[in-house]
């Protein structure tokens, strides 16, 4: 473990990391070029049953953090687990607020510094930023990713993939980080619509290219809220999402037949042949 005596920091950024070689560098380099954070920040990175390089990637930035007046603290467990892994970052992270970050994402300078702004104050509170699909190398997933953007849980306020931030009274919300699928929709749904709230500031989450790869994310995402369904039913009345209806679906296909053509082809090959729920971000 790497980290650096200072004092108690405002925010704590969480990054869970499982083989996340290729990514993690993006993805701290944006977060230490973020504008500075009031009272402070630092980014624990749990690399999370790595088979690569990601905690000496990681460890790399350790210069770069201090130049930023970041603590940095890389923590690595033998045992992929999502949920271990947050836990892990929880059990060490010093700020009251926290940011819970995937590896993948890359966010833009402001992004830190307003969600701090964003959870200050006594009241239980969870935001997000505003997130962007970048370019995909993949038509499919660029037609796909276009509709599925479209869709009222993706135009919903802070629907917090890939990143979403709470304060303390938010955090205690809940305990440890249960051993589920969908951390984030877990977490969001410990709020009211009108406990939410969204930062103009962007950051990039990146979709899963092609078919095979979409087809596995969304059987996982539908595995995710079945089991919220299941184990927490109380939950799911806090969506505070628009219904789509028929006329609804019908106007978005027609405003972008591709689109719509790429969601129900994805949709038609979930249902076609269901698996196992493996953790998986589907990259090629």
């Amino acid at each position: 473990m790497l980290t650096a005596a200072r004092p108690a920091p405002a925010l704590s950024v969480i990054i869970p990391a499982s083989n996340e070689e290729g990514w993690i560098g993006r993805c701290l380099a944006a977060v230490l070029a973020s504008d500075p954070v009031p009272a402070g920040a630092e980014v624990i990175v749990v690399a999370n049953g790595c088979r690569d390089g990601t905690a000496d990637v990681a460890r790399g930035f350790a210069a770069q953090a201090q130049q930023a007046g970041w603590s940095l603290t890389v923590i690595e467990r033998e045992k992929g687990s999502k949920p271990g892994a947050l836990n892990a970052g929880d059990a060490v992270a010093r700020g009251e607020c926290r940011a819970y970050l995937d590896a993948d994402c890359v966010v833009t300078p402001g992004v830190m510094a307003a969600l701090a702004r964003a959870l200050s104050g006594e009241a239980p509170r969870y935001a997000g930023a505003t997130p962007v699909v970048p370019r995909a190398r993949s038509a499919l997933t660029r037609a796909y990713g276009r509709f599925w953007q479209s869709l009222p849980f993706a135009r919903s306020v802070a629907p917090g993939y890939g990143l979403f931030a709470v304060n303390a009274a938010g955090r205690a919300r809940w305990g440890e980080f249960p051993r589920i699928i969908s951390d984030d929709t877990f977490v969001r749904l410990q709020f009211q619509p009108e406990e939410r709230v969204q930062v103009p500031d962007r950051y990039d989450w990146p979709m899963a290219e092609g078919l095979a790869a979409l087809v596995k994310v969304r059987r996982r995402q539908d595995a995710g809220m079945a089991e919220i369904a299941a184990l927490h039913p109380g939950l799911l009345a806090r969506e505070g999402k628009a219904r789509l209806t028929l006329p609804g679906l019908a106007g978005l296909a027609l405003r972008d037949p591709v689109g719509f053509c790429a969601y129900g082809a994805v949709s038609l090959a979930v249902r076609r042949r269901r698996g196992g729920a493996e953790f998986t971000r589907g990259r090629s």
